[in-house]
């Protein structure tokens, strides 16, 4: 709901790792706090941006002052280590579990349809399997009108679904920008080949990132 997670997709950039599955997880959100720490004495909450974002009706409902830090985790490590009354943390139950801190609050998210989807990495790239595949790429387009188009028109001219396209700011060319795309297909199918072919003589820059099994929506994983 928040968004994706900007570092992940630099760093996928950057990665010789393959994406080789995905896993669609139901987050819940519960509000964290030391043992015996009520709820009326807490008046900051920290945790990770995703985090935050997705808990901000609660937030803003009991006026609590947000605190960003790297993980959920790394917060519930953090206020354990503390002596601090005042604060709460955004995390999972099996990180109050770990960190010996309690749940005051359960299911703080905004929506119950709180899904994230985590990308399963590995060295080598994966044979096609049966059922519904996916396959991911970074593109960058040249600086000309109508660019990203031409390379975008590869997909419906192959009978491709596109599922996913997001842009982030080029890290090494100031004001351009590269494109995270997600397809319906396998790089072993003659379509995709076709298409990703085309658009590498129109791009001026492609990487694929791997083709995978795609996620079950009805058997997803709650954390």
């Amino acid at each position: 709901l928040a968004g994706s997670i900007n570092q992940t997709y630099d760093l996928l950039t950057d990665s010789e790792l393959h994406v080789i599955g995905e896993q669609i997880v139901r987050v819940n959100h519960n509000l964290i706090v030391k043992p015996g720490v009520k709820f009326e004495e807490i008046k900051s909450v920290s945790s990770h941006p995703q985090a935050l974002a997705q808990c901000m009706n609660f937030i803003n409902l009991h006026k609590l002052k947000t605190v960003t830090v790297f993980d959920t985790a790394g917060a519930a490590q953090e206020l354990a280590k503390s002596n601090d009354n005042n604060r709460a943390v955004i995390a999972s139950k099996q990180a109050a579990e770990k960190y010996g801190l309690e749940i005051i609050k359960t299911d703080i998210e905004d929506m119950d349809f709180n899904y994230t989807r985590f990308f399963i990495l590995g060295h080598e790239e994966i044979k096609k399997s049966s059922g519904k595949q996916k396959t991911s790429l970074i593109i960058a387009v040249r600086h000309k009108p109508g660019s990203l188009v031409n390379c975008l028109e590869e997909f419906p001219k192959n009978n491709i679904d596109m599922v996913k396209i997001e842009s982030r700011p080029r890290r090494d060319r100031p004001w351009s920008y590269i494109f995270y795309i997600d397809i319906i297909g396998h790089i072993e199918d003659e379509n995709v080949q076709n298409a990703l072919t085309a658009i590498m003589r129109k791009a001026a820059f492609v990487k694929f990132l791997g083709s995978y099994p795609a996620a079950d929506l009805n058997t997803t994983n709650k954390s």
